[in-house]
């Protein structure tokens, strides 16, 4: 007795493997349910392997590490919020643990908010360590963006529950006696700073809502800071907070 399409469907989802899917019974069945089923069930196949490869690719660092040291503990660095006008930079420095794959894991702004927040959600439950880093509105004015980065980079590193023994970092070379390796991009190259890229950024968007609370008209809770046209009319309006950045345009100006 055959399967209905239902049960078929089912039964294709156990199928891991296009090889398995191309040597199935089920490719007799000339009902167009069926084929439908097929074809769906390989769509999906085929973008698993992509979503595999892509991780693999993204592992390459890592393993070269391992390599040299089975026992490394690889700490992947990444910031979110240099360029809003208001808020904080925060950093967040990530371990993986061993065996890790998170599926879909990319570079924060190449995921939707939906997938960030799926992502987030399996690394907070499933890293061996994470810690954030903040440098706050006072101390970009007074150190400039990207030395204020590297202070909340260390800062997160300080924090972790664990000594790494090597740092991916994303752009940028900082004052430790811990080996780096300083990666251009490499939110959409290494899976670790991939990682920290998702949790700052989920982080900060977080801190952004409940500063929205206390600030409303700016639209902190969308703009997470930055000077949308939202965020420029709620400045005419409402006025400079203490959120705001004092040497970014066009805030300086209005300041002086």
């Amino acid at each position: 007795m055959k399967q209905t399409i239902e049960e078929v469907k089912k039964t294709l989802q156990t199928i891991q493997s296009l090889d398995e899917l191309n040597a199935h019974m089920f490719m007799g069945d000339e009902r167009k349910g069926v084929q439908n089923a097929i074809t769906q069930r390989r769509k999906q196949l085929k973008k698993e392997q992509l979503l595999l490869k892509n991780y693999e690719e993204m592992s390459e660092f890592e393993a070269a590490l391992l390599a040299q040291n089975n026992n490394a503990l690889i700490c992947g660095i990444d910031e979110v919020g240099r360029g809003p006008l208001a808020g904080p930079v925060v950093t967040c420095a990530v371990i993986l643990n061993e065996n890790h794959h998170f599926t879909g894991l990319n570079d924060s702004k190449k995921l939707s908010a939906k997938q960030r927040q799926g992502i987030e959600e399996q690394l907070l439950n499933d890293v061996l360590a994470y810690a954030y880093g903040y440098a706050t509105v006072e101390e970009i004015d007074r150190f400039n963006i990207y030395e204020a980065t590297k202070i909340a980079m260390l800062r997160a590193i300080e924090a972790l529950s664990i000594r790494p023994t090597h740092l991916l970092v994303d752009a940028m070379t900082l004052d430790t006696d811990i080996p780096q390796t300083s990666l251009i991009k490499g939110d959409a190259r290494s899976v670790s700073i991939a990682a920290a890229s998702v949790l700052a950024k989920e982080h900060r968007d977080k801190y952004m809502r409940e500063l929205a609370e206390k600030y409303p008209g700016y639209g902190f809770e969308k703009n997470a800071g930055y000077g949308t046209q939202q965020h420029l009319d709620g400045i005419k309006q409402f006025g400079i907070i203490p959120e705001h950045r004092k040497t970014f345009e066009p805030i300086k100006s209005l300041t002086n």
